[in-house]
């Protein structure tokens, strides 16, 4: 029966001091779901003997099919404390890495976390992740050391044993949240000091360096876990019990005399009872005796399971009479001791009162929240707390009042959307009779029956003696008509069933959110603020007070709706609500049309959007999918975008070759989306293609050895004739390649001509590039926003910080002798603005820097000024696409070293200088047309950057009477358009001077596995062109850990292998890692004697990076080099002639 009724639920929601929002984080398969379970059993939602067989947060049907969690859900639990009464707002979440993002958006939405970790397995990766997750989002955790059965069942440990052991994983958990605290107090120190630098320039003397400064000052005692704060909770989920040591304290305090709290200090730790003496000692190792907390707890429950498993009748009997418990005659006698056992530990030590009591001691209430976490909230991006719109800032104090007043301004978080079937929406459920309808029915159905009764008896009475064929005649007429009366009749019960299921099919969807002030009501309109709005925009615009319900003039990232439907979450279950005060999570509907993923909604326009969620996983594995019937197409793009809304990580792309792609985060979470496409959104048969690997391409240094490591130059060489004469083809006429890779070209009109050199950049540099895109981003709104004369960004100090920082890293790593200056001449990042790749400029009389937000901006004019955007333009293009297999480069430098403009060009830019102020007008809205076509959106493709070159000279032909561009506009197309293609067509050329390489992306690879599984684990990791990077034994168990990566080309398939090879005993985590160069030259042929005699003249032995690009450039529809028959004479039929 379940305890607590919706309008108890209701009345405890309005008392926000008593409520907890907390989720469930742990690695996956540590008892997560099991956990919930027992909780939610203990509301009498489902039958405390189906706990943890019902699995009953886990709904859908492949989530109880794989036995994983798959997407965070949530219920509401009511606990009773004392006179104290709780509302327990519980999310579990899954612990398997591909769903790492529906962790991310539980985590927002809580206050704190419990973290679960099994007892056998210790701290595992995924553990750490999520404990780093819950560490940046500041919610409180408690530790949950759940599976302790296994310790006394699996390995059978005696007490003693066990107690070091989860002293030893106490240790562990205890050293993860350690780095956390240490990382982020040398941080905040790190920014103290260039603050106090700053002010004490001028102060002398030598300062001495001191790491440890800071971290000795500041109180950590508060994040540890351990027994005696509290916030440790030991357990068995599947059996039922578990248990905080003050239960014990309390306990032994009646039995031994000692004080409860002198009990609690001293259960936990190197203590022992001296029985003589009657007290507790310090010292228990040295002087051999047995701790009291294996003494008084740990004997205790091992005595229990060691009875109940040998059935010692006597001693069972003993241990429940003792404890005052009542044991049903079916679970003492049932055929399975495990369910004895749950039946005794779940009356002793309930798991739901020690889990339950400790979420309400140790974790906050919503009105808890810290100013830290609320300033973190509101500062997107880059921007500092104190550079928002004093507006602004006053919501802070709204969001620590979390109050539920009519006055204060309502702001709600949408952490995801999620998808319901529309039978499940509480309107739509089949409601119970009440007793008049049922009484009402029963009359109807009598009156129809005596009516029936009654047109029988006055037919039959009616009926006189025909001739056999008249009768025969008007019966057949009856049929028919009766017939006809029956198919139109099937035919409205048909359409009615159709239309029925229409609205059956229909999937909702229904926002994950939570209230941080305000009262929600039902009916009420409410800005949606999309991630990229901005208050200090829409406040010239507005006024602060306006609310959602006027006409409000149009503002960038900003909708007004209205709310229509309110969901109590009750995991599988919806309730509707009239309203929902401050503190409270919610499911809200109607809002599909108005938030993608996630939004903030809000009754003020002054409140900012929140904080991005922080996303572990990043989506790497792609695949292509389309329709088995082309009819299906428009159900196949319609169910497309419902999964992009209802899934946080998963991403939808339209590529230029036309191909729906749909990118997740590993293979589990691609089988999901693929079933969900299916079944759910789109309901067509799709075929989907392999998946889409990326790629990138990169020049690497001349090798000092050859493919036999013969050191180059030294040996004899062979003419290899056709490889020459590849070199040479190559290469067209008019492009000129010096012996140092330097390639001068000209573009079609020969009015211009550019030299341009490629070369690899260190590899820090590209790690830097990559870590700092968003920094690099910015950047370039900033120095587009300086160009055009817009005053809009008032650039934040801190952002300043960051760059000039930026630069000095830069500096420190790009230093040597062919590097001098090149961080001034940065011209510009590629692809997209921002990726790996540099473009430099090294010739005279120009001047143009990506610093110039730091303020060193010139505004000099020069011939070079009109035409520097198409330059750009073309290295953004080449850098998209090498020329390889059309893949986006990264790590390489083009440096722009000669840039000549014929005397034509300078015609042009001289007259462009000295015309009239008209002109002038008209010059800058040319330069602002090149601006845009090079394309500063962040997700722009390639033909996007076509088109843009081809509509870059739509504008300059109105005014070229002007300007004289109808010069240069000549056969070839005007000349903007020339020295983009030209660009493009010598960065390619420049690259191909060099030794080009491929770059695989890699995962990460942890491996669990027992010692007798290692050799096949290290062959399936070897066949698959893994490397092994470590493995150590985790202390007290036979299991060893490996890490390794693995590219992810090999990856697919890689886990059920694994699994299978093992016996289910390994199971592998993969998670993105970084890019790694592949090693072998995709081009390669032998070249040399000792080269010929180990591979021969085709050297047929697989090439790596040669197959890899083959297939990208297969996919692609790019010419392959490939003979389908290689050795004709060879080629004979088995059967012999006779």
């Amino acid at each position: 029966m379940v305890l607590a009724s919706v309008e108890k639920m209701v009345g405890l929601q309005k008392k926000t001091s008593g409520i907890r929002n907390i989720c469930i984080l742990a690695h996956v398969d540590h008892g997560k779901t099991t956990l919930a379970d027992c909780l939610i059993s203990s509301n009498g939602i489902i039958s405390s003997r189906l706990a943890g067989k019902l699995r009953y947060l886990d709904s859908r049907e492949d989530e109880q099919i794989r036995g994983i969690t798959m997407k965070s859900s949530a219920i509401s639990l009511h606990f009773v404390k004392g006179d104290q009464e709780y509302l327990i707002n519980l999310i579990d979440s899954p612990g398997h890495v591909d769903f790492s993002s529906e962790v991310s958006t539980a985590v927002r939405l809580c206050d704190g976390c419990i973290i679960v970790v099994d007892a056998v397995e210790g701290v595992c990766p995924q553990t750490q992740a999520v404990l780093r997750q819950a560490w940046l989002e500041n919610i409180r955790p408690v530790l949950v050391i759940n599976k302790i059965d296994r310790l006394i069942v699996e390995l059978k440990l005696t007490p003693q044993e066990a107690y070091l052991h989860l002293k030893n994983i106490l240790e562990q958990i205890n050293a993860v949240t350690g780095t956390l605290f240490t990382s982020k107090v040398l941080e905040e120190r790190a920014g103290k000091e260039t603050e106090s630098e700053s002010i004490s320039d001028t102060a002398q003397g030598d300062q001495i360096y001191d790491w440890s400064a800071g971290l000795e000052d500041t109180d950590d005692s508060h994040l540890y876990f351990s027994p005696d704060h509290g916030n440790v909770v030991f357990a068995s989920a599947i059996d039922g019990w578990g248990f905080g040591i003050e239960h014990f304290a309390k306990l032994y305090s009646q039995k031994i005399g000692i004080k409860p709290a002198v009990l609690l200090k001293t259960l936990w730790g190197d203590y022992y009872l001296n029985t003589k003496a009657k007290k507790i000692m310090k010292g228990d190792q040295s002087k051999g005796k047995k701790p009291l907390f294996v003494q008084l707890v740990l004997d205790n429950i091992w005595s229990l399971y060691e009875a109940v498993m040998k059935r010692d009748k006597e001693k069972i009997e003993k241990i429940v009479t003792s404890l005052g418990l009542k044991i049903g005659a079916r679970e003492s006698r049932h055929a399975d001791p495990k369910v004895h056992l749950n039946a005794i530990c779940s009356q002793w030590l309930p798991i739901s009162d020690a889990v339950l009591s400790m979420v309400c001691n140790k974790l906050p209430s919503p009105l808890d929240i810290t100013a830290e976490r609320v300033e973190k909230l509101m500062c997107v991006g880059a921007r500092t707390f104190d550079s928002l719109p004093p507006e602004t800032q006053e919501l802070k104090s709204a969001f620590l009042k979390c109050s539920s007043e009519g006055t204060a301004p309502v702001i709600v978080f949408v952490s995801k959307m999620f998808a319901v079937d529309a039978k499940a929406l509480p309107h739509n459920k089949p409601r119970p009779l009440t007793q008049e309808e049922i009484a009402h029915r029963r009359e109807l159905a009598k009156r129809r029956h005596a009516e029936k009764l009654v047109a029988k008896q006055g037919k039959e009475l009616s009926e006189k003696p025909q001739s056999e064929n008249s009768s025969e005649v008007t019966e057949n007429a009856g049929d028919t008509k009766g017939e006809e009366q029956q198919l139109t009749g099937q035919v409205e019960i048909m359409t009615s069933k159709a239309m029925k299921q229409e609205a059956d099919n229909k999937e909702s969807f229904i926002a994950f959110a939570r209230v941080f002030s305000g009262i929600v009501q039902r009916g009420q309109k409410i800005f949606v603020l999309g991630p990229k709005y901005d208050p200090a925009e829409s406040l010239h615009k507005l006024s602060f007070q306006c609310s959602a319900t006027n006409d409000l003039p149009l503002v960038p990232h900003m909708t007004c709706c209205t709310l229509e439907n309110l969901y109590l979450l009750m995991g599988r279950e919806l309730e509707d609500l009239e309203e929902v005060p401050a503190g409270n999570v919610l499911g809200i509907g109607g809002l599909q049309d108005f938030v993608l993923k996630s939004a903030t909604l809000s009754t003020s326009p002054a409140c900012p959007p929140f904080t991005p969620l922080n996303f572990e996983a990043t989506p790497i594995v792609r695949v292509a999918v389309e329709p088995k019937h082309p009819s299906d197409m428009p159900q196949l793009v319609r169910g497309m975008k419902l999964l992009n809304q209802a899934d946080p990580c998963v991403q939808v792309l339209i590529q230029e070759t036309g191909e729906h792609v749909l990118v997740t985060a590993g293979e589990v979470h691609l089988q999901r989306c693929l079933d969900d496409l299916k079944e759910r959104f789109a309901k067509v048969q799709i075929s989907v293609s392999a998946p889409i690997i990326p790629f990138r391409e990169t020049i690497t240094r001349p090798p000092k050895v050859d493919m036999v490591n013969e050191e180059i130059g030294r040996q004899q060489k062979v003419a290899v004739i056709h490889q020459t004469k590849e070199d040479q083809n190559k290469i067209p006429e008019g492009v000129q390649v010096d012996s140092d890779g330097l390639v001068t070209i000209s573009t079609p009109n020969k009015q211009a001509t550019l030299s341009v050199r490629a070369m690899p950049l260190p590899e820090e540099v590209t790690r830097l590039l990559e870590e700092n895109s968003d920094l690099i981003r910015t950047m370039e709104q900033l120095n587009t926003s300086l160009n055009e004369d817009k005053k809009t960004h008032e650039i934040n100090q801190k952002t300043l910080d960051r760059i000039k920082e930026f630069k000095q890293k830069l500096e420190q790593n790009l230093q040597g002798r062919k590097w001098r200056n090149a961080v001034d001449q940065i011209w510009s990042f590629g692809p997209r603005k921002c990726g790996p790749n540099i473009l430099l400029y090294n010739f005279e009389g120009y001047k143009r820097s990506v610093w110039q937000c730091l303020g060193n901006a010139v505004k000099e004019v020069s011939k070079y000024r009109d035409f520097d955007n198409s330059i750009v333009s073309g290295f953004q293009l080449a850098t998209l696409s090498g020329p390889m297999c059309e893949e986006p480069l990264m790590g390489v430098c083009f440096t722009v070293e000669k840039w000549e403009i014929n005397k034509v060009g300078e015609v042009l830019s001289t007259r462009s200088q000295d015309s009239g102020e008209c002109d002038a007008v008209q010059h800058k809205q040319n330069e602002d047309t090149t601006l845009t076509s090079s394309c500063t959106d962040e997700v722009c493709s390639v033909n996007e950057y076509q088109e843009s070159s081809q509509s870059v000279p739509k504008s300059p032909e109105k005014i070229s009477k002007h300007k004289g561009e109808v010069l240069l506009a000549d056969c070839y197309g005007p000349f903007s358009g020339q020295l983009i293609a030209t660009m493009k067509e010598a960065c390619r050329y420049a690259l191909q001077a060099k030794p080009q390489r491929l770059m695989a992306a890699m995962y990460t690879c942890e491996i669990m596995a027992t010692a007798e599984v290692l050799g096949r684990v290290y062959a399936v990791l070897s066949k698959r062109e893994g490397r092994v990077l470590q493995e150590e034994m985790k202390e007290g168990t036979d299991v060893f850990i490996i890490k390794a990566v693995l590219p992810v080309a090999e990856s697919f398939g890689f886990a059920d292998e694994i699994r299978k090879r093992t016996s289910g005993l390994a199971s592998p985590q993969l998670v993105f890692s970084h890019w790694e160069i592949i090693s072998s030259d995709p081009f390669w042929v032998p070249t040399t004697e000792e080269e010929y005699l180990h591979f021969g003249e085709k050297a047929d032995s697989e090439n790596q990076a040669r197959k890899y690009m083959n297939a990208v450039r297969k996919r692609k529809g790019l010419y392959v080099e490939e003979k389908i028959v290689e050795h004709a004479e060879k080629q004979r039929t088995l059967s012999r002639n006779k």
